[in-house]
């Protein structure tokens, strides 16, 4: 069988995220949001997808794609096979400081030069609009082309020939070649300075943050790459972090399981946040907390798994004609998982929130007002405590006490517990201390003696890798036996080859599940790391890493005997797995790895 990999990096600037082949084109682009419609979205249908590629006349090439070291900026070198030629294509998305505040425009920059020769090169766009059903006619003017028929001035503004591009001429590449894809206000100045200046700062912007964090030495590489592809998944504006800027990336070949995935989970955004923490960044915690507490809840005032980057309850799911990744269908646009109820999420917001209370950094009376707002969430893990709910994996028409919902308002409330002490609330202490009893029960409850382990749910023995968090979470303190019983079952049950690991194994609403879950191979790992085998760990996470695509980018799920990517990419879910087991590994080393 052989092995699938997504071919492509992304750039981004907290305001979008773009995607771009090793061929050059921009196979997904939204604007103007993370969830918005798309303008390329080749990834999902060659022929209405549209396509921006800067491509040879003719002939066979070879292509090589990296980041600049230590930056979201991506570098593209074709090489011609014929004659040795060879140009690059740098593409990023401007950020940095300017005028006390984030730049962050909605503009793609495209630096192309000659590296050898002068090779004849294409430039293909083609935006369109309408998820594919309506191909933007391009208007030429002076220095730029206009793309009529979208909401807003979608422009290309550019130094080389704009009849060359109208006309879908190749021309010799002799000198630098700027372009500028900019949707709503157009640039108005000089495009080679402009282009430089936003280039420098850019990089200059990225690698201020990276020296800004701390990571650990372990495998010190990885972990900058996925820190700066979590940067992006944040949509600056309200806060909102999204689980993948793309939508329909089947978990496998024909398998149905097609999700859009660029909407704000609160348990994602747990996941997250947590290693923002980690990473020392408080920032992105700050904006955070200003999102959830804007967030619309329904009448008996429960909150929702996932919302719109701006909030927006309703995500109402709908079924798109487009072929579809690789021709895999559906593809969906809206995410009907809107409407589950999943109740560990109130935990999970306790536990996110921790570190605005508990670090010294913060003064009392910045967060002193939010008592109301964290007595809410202690409410309603109190009325969510006996509740059947969907789990952390969204089953559609599967409802169970689910073990991992208890342990989230186990770790709720004792989040909860500290910071009540922070704010001296002994009403909000109490409160706190009960719920988290009532939770021990319950997880206790799914515990099953013959087996040494705990359960998906109450009632069943079907194993679960969320419960892989017992261990890591601390549940178990330091009784190491009982943490280690419980791996055990978890191995025999649901680990596969190569260390990686099956979410569960038993019928869902779509069949069994065919891909391993490439976070919970991550949480096997620093689980492995929490009950002392660290053999196991290290050689299981320097096995993980190699299921990257080029770029050390990681999907949502890996199929296990090819090795192949599957699922919406990167996924941010994986990519903190990979940054939490190589910090736990890390700390229990205590030795330099800067691999």
């Amino acid at each position: 069988m052989k092995k699938h990999l997504y071919e492509s990096g992304l750039i981004g600037n907290c305001a979008y995220i773009a995607h771009i082949e090793k061929n050059t084109n921009v196979s997904w682009l939204c604007f103007p949001r993370f969830d918005s419609d798309f303008v390329f979205g080749g990834m999902l249908d060659r022929k209405k997808g549209g396509e921006f590629t800067i491509l040879p006349e003719k002939g066979d090439f070879n292509s090589k794609q990296e980041y600049l070291e230590n930056t979201n900026i991506l570098k593209t070198t074709i090489t011609l096979d014929e004659d040795g030629d060879s140009y690059s294509v740098t593409d990023f998305a401007p950020r940095f400081h300017n005028f006390d505040r984030y730049f962050k425009p909605l503009m793609v920059i495209r630096k192309i030069e000659p590296i050898k020769g002068e090779p004849r090169i294409k430039i293909n766009c083609r935006p369109v609009t309408e998820r594919g059903n309506k191909v933007l006619k391009p208007s030429m003017s002076s220095n730029h082309i206009d793309y009529l028929g979208a909401e807003q001035e979608i422009r290309l503004t550019t130094n080389c020939s704009i009849n060359y591009v109208m006309e879908d001429m190749a021309f010799r590449l002799q000198r630098p070649i700027y372009l500028f894809f900019t949707y709503g206000r157009p640039l108005e100045a000089a495009v080679e300075k402009t282009a430089e200046t936003f280039l420098q700062s850019t990089t200059q912007y990225w690698r201020e943050w990276i020296k800004s964090t701390s990571i650990p030495h372990f495998y010190q590489r990885l972990v900058v790459r996925s820190a700066l592809v979590l940067k992006i998944h944040q949509f600056e504006d309200t806060g909102a972090i999204i689980a993948a800027s793309t939508t329909s990336l089947p978990e496998s070949p024909g398998s149905t399981r097609n999700w859009d995935y660029r909407y704000c989970w609160i348990r994602d955004s747990y996941y997250t946040l947590n290693v923002f923490n980690s990473l020392g960044h408080f920032q992105e915690l700050e904006r955070y907390f200003e999102y959830i507490q804007n967030l619309p809840t329904n009448s008996r005032g429960r909150y929702q798994p996932l919302y719109s980057i701006t909030g927006s309850a309703v995500l109402e799911e709908q079924l798109s004609d487009l072929s579809g990744y690789l021709d895999n269908k559906p593809v969906r646009f809206g995410n009907q998982a809107f409407t589950h109820i999943q109740n560990d999420l109130y935990g999970q917001v306790l536990v996110s929130l921790l570190p605005l209370y508990a670090d010294k950094r913060f003064i009392e009376s910045e967060k002193s007002h939010s008592a109301p707002f964290i007595n809410n969430l202690l409410d309603k893990i109190s009325e969510t405590m006996n509740e059947k709910d969907a789990g952390l994996w969204e089953f559609r028409n599967i409802q169970q006490e689910h073990c991992y919902t208890f342990l989230f308002h186990w770790a709720g409330a004792c989040a909860a517990i500290k910071i009540a002490e922070r704010l001296q609330d002994e009403g909000m202490k109490s409160k706190a201390i009960q719920l988290k009893h009532e939770a021990k029960q319950k997880i206790e409850s799914c515990y099953v003696p013959e087996m040494k382990a705990y359960a998906q749910a109450i009632g069943t023995k079907n194993m679960d890798a969320s419960t892989l968090q017992l261990i890591t979470m601390g549940y178990f303190g330091n009784d190491i036996e009982r943490a280690n019983n419980h791996l055990k079952m978890l191995e025999k049950d649901l680990l596969a080859k190569d260390y990686l690991f099956y979410r569960y194994k038993h019928m869902d609403d779509f069949g069994v599940p065919e891909t391993t879950f490439l976070i919970c191979a991550f949480w096997y790992i620093e689980a492995l790391a929490c009950v002392n085998r660290m053999d196991e760990a290290v050689e299981g996470f320097e096995t993980l890493i190699q299921h990257c695509n080029h770029l050390n980018l990681f999907s949502e799920d890996v199929e296990q005997h090819s090795g192949s990517q599957w699922g919406n990419f990167p996924q941010a879910y994986s990519h903190v797995g990979l940054m939490n087991a190589a910090y736990r590994i890390g700390l229990k080393l205590d030795r330099p790895n800067f691999l």
